[in-house]
């Protein structure tokens, strides 16, 4: 019997590429768009469902939000 989950998935761009990472399995994938990096990571994720010991957490809802800081890089010394 096939089950179907809801796992979090979390996209920023480094570079040319879109990284997805799934924080409840620790897996993580990547793309030249934003479809293309959440599609890899559906598929990355179903790979590694696929092992028969693999532990799947108790479903929940991961809490993301942005924080803004402040850092000013010249107060900091420098080391010669």
């Amino acid at each position: 019997m096939e089950e179907t989950y809801k796992f979090s998935a979390v996209i920023h761009k480094e570079e040319k590429w879109y990284v997805s990472w799934c924080p409840e399995l620790d897996v993580a994938s990547q793309g030249e768009t934003i479809e293309e990096a959440i599609d890899n990571l559906k598929e990355a994720v179903e790979l590694y469902l696929e092992d028969e010991n693999v532990q799947i957490p108790a479903t929940g809802s991961i809490l993301t939000t942005t924080i803004e800081v402040s850092h000013d890089k010249t107060s900091r010394p420098v080391s010669t």
